[in-house]
């Protein structure tokens, strides 16, 4: 489920993955309805013309009210995004960003988005773009009243690509990825990290190190990894090998204690190991 930041209302990035379209309406249907209980402005994004996608959220009759005095918007996936294209990452922040700030001006308490992306990772290319972009947004969605549900077709695309972007959400669904490397608003800490680093992500958690482009922050790069529950050696390796590569110095603040025996066993360099209680 998303998570409560402080006393405000109820928020969150999720990752929804489906196999019948049906299912990710009726979930977006839920998540856009407790927004707008919490006083957001909530936008469904959706393959299909406006009168479609108005009438997959009225067959509740939840949103009728809220479409009527500006609550609630709709928007075909190919106007919020540029379909059969690369993703501009940072372009499509700074799009919700505005698209956040015009609900805040309104009155809104924020935005609350439920967007279909299956049509926009189809190609290796896009799915790469937009998994910079999945992590980038988070950041923003971590210091600011934005939340997303992000509905990817697993039929379609097939476990492992959307495994790629659930690892970039704070919260996915049950058995999307081991792991979630995502934003984080704490001061001096440039993402947080949660979950497990096994066998099984051998491939994975260096892909998403290096999407995630930690080494954009100046100086250390610091990651939460208070919620992590355990790291094998060969993932304390990729990140040795990140930090070398971008010639950086790597903070895991973690309450694990393997990682930094695991540092003075093997002598890694470019990589510190903070304990937090």
């Amino acid at each position: 489920m998303p998570t409560q930041r402080g006393s405000g209302p109820v928020r969150g990035h999720v990752c929804q993955g489906y196999r019948r379209r049906a299912e990710f309406t009726a979930r977006a249907r839920d998540f856009l309805a407790a927004g707008l209980a919490a006083g957001e402005r909530v936008l469904y994004v959706a393959p299909g013309d406006e009168a479609t996608l108005i009438a997959q959220l009225r067959e509740t009759g939840r949103f009728d009210a809220g479409l009527r005095r500006g609550a609630v918007l709709v928007s075909s996936v190919d106007s919020t995004y540029t379909t059969g294209t690369v993703v501009d990452p940072a372009g499509q922040v700074r799009l919700y960003a505005a698209a956040t700030e015009e609900a805040l001006a309104a009155g809104f308490t924020g935005l609350r988005v439920a967007a279909d992306a299956t049509s926009l990772v189809r190609t290796p290319a896009q799915l790469d773009a937009f998994a910079r972009y999945e992590h980038l947004v988070d950041r923003y969605m971590a210091a600011h009243p934005m939340s997303a549900m992000c509905g990817y077709d697993l039929t379609e695309l097939g476990d492992d690509a959307v495994a790629q972007l659930a690892c970039m959400h704070p919260v996915a669904h049950e058995g999307a990825t081991p792991f979630h490397l995502h934003g984080h608003a704490g001061a001096g800490t440039v993402a947080a990290l949660a979950g497990e680093l096994d066998s099984a992500v051998r491939r994975l958690w260096p892909l998403a190190l290096e999407r995630a482009d930690l080494r954009a922050a100046p100086g250390l790069i610091a990651i939460d990894a208070g919620d992590l529950g355990f790291m094998d050696h060969r993932s304390l390796f990729a990140v040795a090998d990140y930090a070398e590569r971008h010639a950086k110095t790597v903070v895991l603040r973690t309450r694990l204690t393997t990682p930094g025996r695991l540092l003075g066993l093997f002598d890694l360099t470019g990589v510190r190991v903070e304990g937090v209680s």
